[in-house]
């Protein structure tokens, strides 16, 4: 049985990432900072589905210099899987960003996962296995015009990950990130519904992703049919950017 943990598990993505985790055997720590009805109601629904399977609750805030640690103290034992789900976006004209907003969203985006990692990854170099996926974001490919801060940390976790597969190959790991488009999950409540309509004719699907979607990427990559894909950035967006 193999251990995982996905952090922001209480949101969509996340959500539908544990769902899809837990089918194929996986016990799993379920992250959450604000959402903590969300993901007990989560581990509830898991483990009377799958009662020889673990899931536990973890909180941590995330985008504090202390989350991490308080993250690593509560794993009470091995996580062999990581995939690093926190995020949130942020929309508005680059010179209004505050400072104290930057500081949440480089901590958040960059620090904490390369903490936290630096940590995991440890025994899974021991083992000569292991599996790390991030959920960032077509913007950090792309870039995103009012969405830049959001696009700066998403892309340097797109960079964090095809460096840091390269290091790790030798030992078995695999490190990659699905970067979605829009996904149909609350962060698009930020949009009006006009502007929400606007965006969908600008993919050529003409609709947002399901998060069900993007979780059974994320459950590819963590399959042994992926072993040999490591350091990439993949991109599921309906052919809205190629």
């Amino acid at each position: 049985m193999k251990n995982a943990l996905i952090t922001g598990a209480s949101g969509a993505i996340g959500q539908a990432t544990a769902r899809k985790l837990a089918e194929v055997g996986y016990s799993l720590y379920l992250h959450y900072n604000t959402g903590k009805k969300k993901a007990g109601d989560l581990s509830d629904e898991l483990s009377d589905l799958y009662p020889k399977q673990t899931f536990t609750c973890v909180q941590a805030d995330l985008a504090q210099k202390d989350g991490t640690e308080k993250l690593l103290g509560s794993l009470t034992g091995s996580v062999e899987e990581v995939v690093y789900n926190c995020g949130k976006s942020q929309v508005g004209l680059f010179q209004d960003v505050s400072e104290t907003t930057v500081q949440e969203f480089v901590q958040l985006q960059l620090t904490s996962p390369f903490r936290l990692i630096q940590k995991l990854i440890q025994p899974m170099i021991r083992m000569k296995k292991g599996k790390i996926i991030f959920v960032s974001s077509i913007w950090g490919l792309t870039g995103a015009s009012t969405e830049v801060l959001y696009s700066m940390v998403k892309g340097g976790q797109n960079t964090f990950v095809k460096a840091l597969a390269k290091e790790v190959a030798p030992s078995g790991i695999t490190v990659n990130a699905v970067a979605p488009g829009a996904v149909d999950t609350p962060m698009m409540d930020e949009f009006s519904r006009e502007d929400a309509e606007l965006v969908k004719e600008e993919i050529p699907m003409g609709r947002f992703a399901r998060p069900e979607e993007i979780a059974s990427l994320i459950r590819f990559l963590m399959s042994q049919e992926a072993d040999y894909i490591s350091g990439q950035i993949i991109s599921a967006n309906g052919a809205w950017f190629c």
